[in-house]
């Protein structure tokens, strides 16, 4: 059944080839409908879902951008699936920021977010969640070690 709310992803003509490498990259993810222009034609629409969130990626053309006010945010396990993404998301011009965000090479903003990121800062301990905070402030890449660490004191 189609979902009955979807986000809408605007490319330039690469909308294929970014949900290829983003279902690529995350796991349960899938690619669905793919409308065309003409049987052998480029994409216009392609449907897919990133770890079952429902996605639309749209070849709309090069009047519109996209910005840091709309992001992908993917819970990552550990470091080592942290380190994966990151490390795929900005290859081949792809952009590092700040705090686990970063840019991939199609301009959309992601942010990889460790799962004990959020335990950390979430803590009722409020000045080794402060320190924590202070850590990944100073972070590009969220470091797992380092937070804990700076938790820790």
């Amino acid at each position: 059944m189609k979902p009955k709310v979807a986000t809408c992803l605007w490319y330039d003509g690469v909308a294929e080839e970014a949900v290829s490498f983003y279902t690529s990259l995350v796991s349960g993810s899938e690619i669905g409908a793919i409308t065309r222009f003409g049987p052998d034609g480029p994409a216009v629409m392609v449907e897919f879902t990133l770890a079952g969130a429902p996605f639309q990626a749209l070849n709309g053309g090069p009047q519109f951008n996209f910005t840091e006010a709309a992001s992908i945010s993917v819970t990552t396990a550990d470091q080592a699936e942290t380190d994966r993404l990151w490390s795929a998301l900005t290859s081949d011009g792809g952009e590092e920021g700040q705090c686990g965000w970063l840019k991939d090479r199609f301009g959309m903003s992601w942010q990889i977010v460790p799962e004990p990121l959020s335990r950390l800062l979430g803590s009722k301990d409020r000045e080794a969640a402060d320190r924590a905070m202070q850590a990944m402030m100073e972070m590009r890449k969220i470091e797992i070690a380092a937070l804990e660490s700076a938790y820790a004191g």
